[in-house]
């Protein structure tokens, strides 16, 4: 469970209506950096890029103010190469508590005492990525020793009592196996788990997709178990639509009625403006982006996380409600 006084979960409920009434992004990606210290094999990007052009930290201030996005997602690349992140963070961060700020890491870099810094800056939530629950996920980021610092500093860091670290697992068709060992591992950890589906947008590699009807009813048992276990006091973050929305994405092969743009987008390092991670024409402004892209958008080849939640119709999140209560720990 996530920890949220009262007045923060009255303010991101209250901006939350607010933009859906104003069309308004619900959720805003800052690609702070393409650079990353993994090189995963279901990812364009790996290695360190020179000279990469990056925004001043009051930059992403100035963009979270003409923006006013709900939630701030800071992703990459690998975030936690900034050495400027915290200030980033702060810099995001308003006077009234909001956005809701969630930090998107391999984890690599993570440990006791840059967390404890990126918490007192104002992130809300840390999403750790993880796609086998053992040393195979060394084998599938391109990262020895990675799953053996992870399974060392995430339990130690959720003993501190905080209730915002979340694993989250790209469903594939390598890990498709792997779904209920994931959430197993989650619970084994004491964090949260949250998973989204792979697409081959990124490299064009079909190789991950699922394409067999074998695959296909493993992951309907998988997920119709998951549901059960959500409900018996897994602390899963899925709603469960977006559950059943991403099975039905494997199943069709596409999602239709992609808001990217309106309902998200995407910051690149050098601060222009993209509709998401797979479509990067930039943009100057939110208004142009609309009208040239997200006016004649069509495209539905993938379910992600950033889209899976945004995308979610006011009714759904309203019948959701008294989930999304006992899932907050008030303080």
């Amino acid at each position: 469970m996530l920890k949220l006084s009262f007045s923060q979960a009255i303010k991101l409920a209250t901006r939350g209506i607010h933009n859906y009434i104003t069309n308004c992004p619900l959720v805003v990606s800052y690609e702070v950096t393409l650079s990353c210290n993994c090189n995963c094999c279901h990812c364009d990007l790996g290695g360190i890029i020179k000279d990469e052009k990056q925004i001043k930290p009051e930059e992403y201030g100035d963009l979270t103010r003409r923006l006013k996005p709900l939630v701030v997602q800071i992703s990459g690349g690998e975030p936690l190469l900034r050495r400027d992140l915290t200030t980033i963070v702060e810099s995001i961060k308003q006077e009234n508590g909001l956005p809701y700020v969630i930090l998107v890491t391999n984890g690599v870099l993570l440990n006791e005492g840059n967390y404890l810094r990126l918490r007192e800056a104002g992130v809300n939530q840390f999403s750790v990525s993880l796609d086998f629950p053992d040393e195979r996920h060394d084998e599938f980021r391109r990262r020895r020793g990675l799953y053996a610092h992870l399974e060392q500093t995430l339990p130690q860091l959720a003993k501190l009592g905080f209730q915002d670290i979340i694993l989250n697992t790209a469903i594939s068709k390598v890990n498709l196996r792997e779904i209920l060992s994931l959430a197993k591992k989650a619970t084994e950890w004491g964090v949260n788990m949250s998973y989204s589906a792979y697409t081959a947008l990124r490299t064009g590699n079909k190789d991950y997709c699922l394409s067999y009807e074998e695959d296909l009813e493993t992951l309907r048992k998988a997920i119709n178990e998951l549901i059960i276990l959500k409900k018996q006091g897994l602390q899963l973050v899925n709603p469960e639509i977006t559950l059943l929305n991403t099975l039905k994405f494997f199943e069709q092969g596409y999602m239709p009625n992609c808001k990217a743009g309106t309902r998200f987008l995407v910051v690149m390092p050098d601060g222009s403006l993209v509709p998401c991670s797979h479509h990067r024409n930039k943009y100057a402004t939110r208004e142009e982006m609309v009208e040239k892209f997200s006016r004649t958008n069509r495209c539905g080849s993938c379910y992600v996380a950033i889209r899976s939640y945004s995308e979610m119709s006011f009714l759904s999140h309203a019948k959701n409600l008294p989930k999304y209560v006992r899932q907050v720990v008030f303080h």
